[in-house]
């Protein structure tokens, strides 16, 4: 278990974004004030986890990474939330992984004790701080990347003039042509682990590569790229593991996953004597809410893929609730949400429901053809079908859910989000720290 209770303990002020608070709440007792976003007892926009799709997507993940008998270290970065840390590592998740030492700074601070940084030790300060966590607290594990000697040699410095008593755990991070960094040539990984090997303030821990970039129009070509990778991160697990390179009781072999993770499952199973046990480690974050865009068309594609992927899919959590303001025209209704308020960098946001505050009923679903056009900071254009009844009976004060397209640059735009049940009622909040 985290350490979450100073999260509940926490005043929340008037002007939390998502709550219309008059005076201070603390978050222990959102779920006293018995509200419900349908009706409209919060501010709006509003965002908000449904409870069982997030239980839901625990339990799938967790029983996808035992039957595929690989270990899960979800990418932190996607929430930055806490709650759902302690949530993931309750579901048997290895660690967590995270983008930068920031971020580890923050995961640490609430007890997260494993973290895979999947990114490289450049800045001076940044390492400081890392070793610092390490000297500070020796149950504290952590990894890191890295691709060149010249890399290699910052962190070695940084490492000996801190007087550590442990060394560094590094992971070689192997590229692809036109990906992002890593090794491009197995020769010059193998470079890096000798160096690493022989170092007496660094220790190599595994391998790492990225491969959620192969995402194209080309998808049969995208197939192949993922699968030829992948066999290369464990044919340069196998030759660095014949010169008895690795230093630690076990090899991890780590992919990011979150576009192909059936592809990393079943690649990862590998025949081969290792000298030491062999943790593969998938890394995807985006599983725990999943969405209504970029991750559902994914996902359908790796159904196709994998027919045991068909039962009980992944299911999307996340919502952002906003409230019509203006009806400028009969097809055309101005939402009060904005790029303030969700993600627009791969998709913009799907409109889902509709639901007038006044009256009880369930939320209705809103009819095909109902888009989101455009978005300003504050302002969503709902454009509405020509020939559907909304054009006539959607009102000022009516509420419009939307889902969205990768989780990752919505989480970013709400410190506190609301955990609501299948009726919509408010039990809880969990917080983010970006």
């Amino acid at each position: 278990m985290l350490n979450l209770n100073q999260l509940q303990q926490q005043s929340l002020l008037p002007g939390t974004k998502g709550l219309a608070l008059s005076q201070p709440l603390v978050q222990r007792d959102i779920a006293q004030q018995g509200w419900n976003i349908l009706r409209a007892d919060t501010s709006f926009p509003v965002a908000v986890l449904k409870q069982s799709a997030l239980e839901h997507n625990l339990r799938w993940m967790k029983n996808f990474c035992a039957d595929m008998q690989v270990q899960l270290a979800p990418h932190g970065k996607t929430t930055m939330c806490p709650q759902l840390f302690d949530m993931q590592l309750d579901n048997g998740a290895w660690g967590i992984t995270l983008a930068t030492v920031n971020q580890t700074l923050v995961a640490h601070r609430f007890g997260v004790k494993r973290v895979l940084l999947a990114n490289q030790l450049v800045s001076r300060s940044d390492t400081k701080a890392v070793l610092q966590l390490m000297k500070s607290d020796p149950a504290f594990q952590f990894y890191a990347l890295v691709d060149s000697l010249e890399a290699l040699d910052r962190m070695a410095e940084c490492v000996h003039e801190s007087e550590i008593e442990r060394p560094l755990p590094l992971l070689i991070e192997l590229g692809f042509q036109g990906g992002r960094s890593g090794c491009r040539q197995r020769e010059d990984a193998m470079l890096i682990a000798r160096a690493i090997h022989a170092s007496p303030c660094l220790t190599l821990a595994g391998i790492e590569g990225y491969e959620g970039l192969m995402v194209s129009q080309n998808r049969s070509q995208d197939l192949q790229g993922v699968h030829a990778f992948l066999k290369e991160l464990t044919a340069l697990t196998i030759e660095i593991d014949a010169e008895a390179l690795f230093d630690l009781d076990e090899i991890i072999l780590s992919a990011g996953g979150s576009a192909y993770f059936d592809l990393v499952g079943h690649d990862f199973q590998i025949n081969h004597p290792f000298s030491r046990k062999l943790t593969p480690i998938l890394r995807s974050g985006c599983y725990v809410t999943h969405d209504h865009g970029f991750y559902h068309g994914l996902l359908k594609e790796m159904q196709e893929r994998d027919r045991k992927l068909k039962a009980a899919a992944l299911r999307p959590a996340l919502e952002i609730w906003s409230m019509v303001q203006s009806r400028p025209e009969a097809d055309l209704a101005i939402l009060s949400m904005g790029k303030r308020d969700a993600s627009y960098d791969i998709d913009l946001p799907v409109p889902i429901l509709s639901h007038r505050p006044d009256i009880e009923a369930t939320p209705q679903a809103l009819p095909e053809g109902c888009k989101i056009e455009k978005m300003n900071d504050q302002h969503a254009y709902l454009r509405l079908p020509k020939n559907s009844s909304l054009c006539q009976h959607l009102q000022v004060g009516d509420l419009i859910a939307c889902g969205i397209s990768h989780p990752c640059t919505t989480f970013d735009k709400w410190p506190l989000i609301l955990l609501v049940d299948d009726h919509y009622n408010v039990g809880s909040a969990v917080n983010t720290f970006f």
